[in-house]
């Protein structure tokens, strides 16, 4: 993990990214390229400091502790952990971090996923930078803030039809293992697979395991 400037472990101030205050920010990208340039963007802002960037998600919850974020910036796809799950851990054990969710692919389920998740905003990374420094503002004086053309795209798409373990099966079965081969990682007999599978093909009106689990990735439901 590297980190900005800023002390290590300095406690948040009463009113976090009120007037006078400098906000803290936690960002996460695995990309050093991206996770580079919206530092030194967001380093821009007068009332903004990046102490902390990780390129891991299983490296977040740590960093945010470590270093007193007000704010954490969360790339959905990272090794170690996806953004959304980066997220609710954060919800779960540093509650007072806000959470931004960041994307390059506009997935409707995405934006589902990161507000089940807890997350205070959802915006696509291409968003001008005086945008993003804006909704990390708004999501410090309690406001959500999410891209309105991901928000009506949602909307249209509707709610996700697979259930957790249909998810589950779809994920491991995404490098094309056999049903036996699914069925001793995930502790099922092959017979409970086979039906997973079935079911998640006709939910998703494709012909079979490789176009459901193409269909479902693109709209953002694994």
């Amino acid at each position: 993990m590297s980190s900005g400037s800023g002390g290590n472990g300095e406690s948040r101030g009463e009113s976090a990214g009120g007037a006078g205050d400098v906000i803290r920010i936690l960002l996460a990208e695995d990309q050093a390229m991206v996770r580079e340039a919206l530092a030194a963007l967001l380093g821009l802002e007068p009332d903004i400091e990046v102490v902390a960037q990780v390129s891991r998600g299983d490296e977040v919850l740590a960093a945010a502790r470590e270093h007193a974020v007000d704010v954490a910036l969360l790339d959905i796809e990272m090794p170690g952990c996806t953004g959304i799950e980066a997220a609710a851990e954060l919800r779960a054990h540093v509650p007072g971090a806000k959470v931004v969710v960041l994307t390059t692919f506009g997935r409707p389920g995405y934006l589902r996923s990161a507000m089940e998740a807890g997350a205070d905003a959802f915006l696509v990374k291409d968003a001008p930078a005086a945008q993003l420094a804006e909704a990390v503002r708004k999501v410090l004086a309690g406001e959500r803030v999410i891209d309105p053309t991901l928000a009506a795209a949602a909307l249209a798409e509707g709610a996700n039809p697979l259930t957790d373990r249909e998810r589950e099966v779809l994920r491991a079965a995404a490098d094309g293992a056999t049903n036996a081969e699914l069925a001793t990682a995930l502790h099922l007999s092959q017979g409970t697979v086979r039906n997973y599978l079935s079911t998640a093909i006709q939910k998703l009106a494709v012909r079979n395991r490789a176009e459901a689990v193409r269909t479902a990735r693109d709209k953002g439901w694994l």
